[in-house]
């Protein structure tokens, strides 16, 4: 079984990919839902990592720091910064983001590595829909320094419009320039539950009809 195969199992038998009707951030109606929140334990998050780990080799992204947004990212930038080093001896530095600035102590909005200008930044996220959060993300990075985003990693391409015809993936490509890359896709999925590798088939007709709708 493939590595994208085996994410896919993993996420359903940890209840993170979920299928049924749900309400996402952008308002879509849609048949499955992508819940990272619902990894809660040491061994789901160790081989989490190793997933994202796993892609950002893959792909041959160079990152001097992993950025994990606030709150769902930071597991995920933590738990892949671990798995790049026990997995390929990669050691690069992690951090995430307050969601207000602390006016004591060391003070500001990053919590880890410092950033400084020109550090090749690999942002960790879930999945994007429309591109709403990225859009948040940008300003905190640029603002902390004058970083290279280098890559934006998720788990899931739900390849759906962002806030025009063009994907959320390809919007985040032109407008800021930046790559993103995907554990899985919506169509590798969409091929897990017709191979019989998860269950869902019930839902196929939905998920097509909402690719139809939403997708690029």
């Amino acid at each position: 079984m493939s590595y994208k195969n085996e994410f896919i199992k993993f996420m359903t038998e940890c209840g993170v990919l979920t299928f049924g009707d749900f309400t996402l951030k952008s308002g879509r109606k849609a048949p499955y839902f992508v819940n990272t929140g619902n990894y809660k334990t040491g061994k789901q998050l160790a081989k989490l990592g190793e997933f994202y780990a796993e892609c950002i080799k893959e792909n041959g992204i160079d990152a001097d720091t992993l950025f994990g947004p606030a709150y769902k990212g930071i597991p995920l930038a933590v738990s892949c910064s671990v798995a790049l080093f026990n997995k390929y001896g990669i050691d690069v530095n992690y951090c995430f983001d307050r969601k207000e600035a602390k006016d004591h102590g060391e003070g500001g909005v990053i919590v880890g590595k410092q950033l400084r200008d020109n550090e090749k930044v690999v942002i960790i996220e879930d999945v994007i829909t429309a591109g709403t959060a990225i859009r948040q993300v940008i300003p905190v990075l640029k603002n902390s320094a004058d970083v290279d985003i280098t890559a934006m990693i998720i788990s899931v391409d739900r390849m759906e419009k962002g806030q025009g015809e063009l994907s959320a993936v390809e919007e985040v490509k032109k407008e800021f320039g930046i790559n993103v890359y995907s554990i899985v896709t919506i169509n590798d999925i969409i091929n897990a539950i017709k191979s019989g590798i998860i269950e869902g088939e019930e839902y196929l007709d939905k998920m097509i009809e909402y690719r139809e709708t939403y997708g690029v």
